[in-house]
């Protein structure tokens, strides 16, 4: 069965260690960064090696192209890609065009992520950044309005899922007001529950269809002082599940960083306990791997049903318009070039 995990590996080859660990854990899927990439050959080969050691069709291949700052495959092995904000910008100008190029790029990453083997995407990013707060979120947000963000987010959203890629919407219920990085330490928010309704949490509310989410490390002080979202029972409860309206596949943020606390094996134990479905742990350390697979359940019930449909969205690609992609992908581009 099916482990409530998603896992990373240390380097560009699986290790026997590795092997044996997916073999036996048998996660729900693997999650790729930069020191997983060597060339397009070996990303394919090292996809297939695990996937094979896993030996189950329902297993998801993740990784983090959003584009600009937070893009794990560059060129040469994919192409470059403009951040969240560049979007904004279109959108400003004209929102059709906006929607039509947030649209495209994401179809056009789709297919360059399917060719590897790669199966879900953790984008769009829907969070709402503020006046002051930390720069972690800043051009990886489509706007600071909440209609903008969610109209960009879908069409983003929509063009992965034409692709075959199962977008990962994030970092529910919203990091944009978050005044730390929470790779590094926990951030705080100490606005009231009101606020952040109206403005945090609604894109999520919006895009609640959508059909995989990532929590955020963030203490959301009104509503639950102790602990952050993704090990809150309280606000995976009663704000990602109820009021916001999500009962798709739930992941944590990564468990390794430094915004949890405790041994690896509890922050796993944490984030399920809360309400997640699926477990994260991305540093690709076997160790810290093999701990939090021991704090993590099989997948079952709800759960299991959730995650099934998530990959029920692996699906055959839709044709589209390739060339007028490539052509608002380059204007895009071209936007972000300064000139001189």
């Amino acid at each position: 069965m099916t482990a409530s995990l998603i896992a990373g590996l240390s380097g560009v080859t699986l290790t026997d260690d590795e092997r044996r660990f997916y073999r036996d854990v048998r996660p729900a899927g693997v999650i790729l960064f930069r020191r997983n990439v060597f060339d397009r050959a070996q990303i394919a080969r090292l996809i297939d090696e695990t996937k094979n050691a896993v030996g189950s069709d329902d297993f998801l291949v993740l990784i983090d192209q959003e584009g600009g700052r937070v893009q794990r495959l560059r060129p040469p092995i994919a192409r470059a890609l403009p951040p969240a904000a560049a979007f904004a910008d279109f959108f400003a100008e004209d929102p059709e065009e906006g929607k039509e190029a947030a649209f495209a790029v994401a179809r056009l990453t789709a297919e360059e992520l399917r060719a590897f083997g790669i199966t879900m995407n953790c984008a769009p990013v829907a969070d709402l950044p503020v006046e002051g707060a930390h720069e972690i979120i800043s051009d990886r947000a489509y706007g600071r309005g909440v209609s903008q963000v969610v109209a960009l987010a879908q069409a983003v959203a929509d063009g992965y899922l034409a692709g075959g890629v199962v977008p990962v919407v994030k970092h529910i219920p919203g990091h944009g007001r978050a005044t730390a990085d929470s790779h590094l330490a926990l951030p705080v928010v100490m606005t009231s529950h009101k606020t952040l309704s109206a403005t945090d949490f609604a894109p999520f509310k919006a895009l609640a269809a959508l059909p995989a989410a990532m929590t955020a490390h963030v203490v959301y002080a009104d509503i639950d002082a102790e602990n952050p979202a993704s090990t809150s029972a309280i606000v995976t409860r009663d704000v990602i599940r109820g009021e916001i309206g999500f009962d798709n596949l739930l992941m944590s943020d990564d468990l390794s960083m430094q915004a949890l606390s405790g041994p690896m094996r509890a922050r796993a134990e944490g984030v399920i306990a809360a309400g997640s479905d699926l477990a994260l742990h991305c540093n690709g350390d076997i160790d810290e791997m093999r701990a939090a697979a021991e704090g993590v359940p099989k997948l079952s019930g709800r759960a299991a049903e959730r995650f099934t449909a998530a990959c029920a969205c692996v699906t055959p690609p839709e044709p589209y318009d390739k060339e007028r992609a490539l052509q608002l992908l380059a204007a895009l581009l071209d936007e972000q070039t300064p000139t001189v």
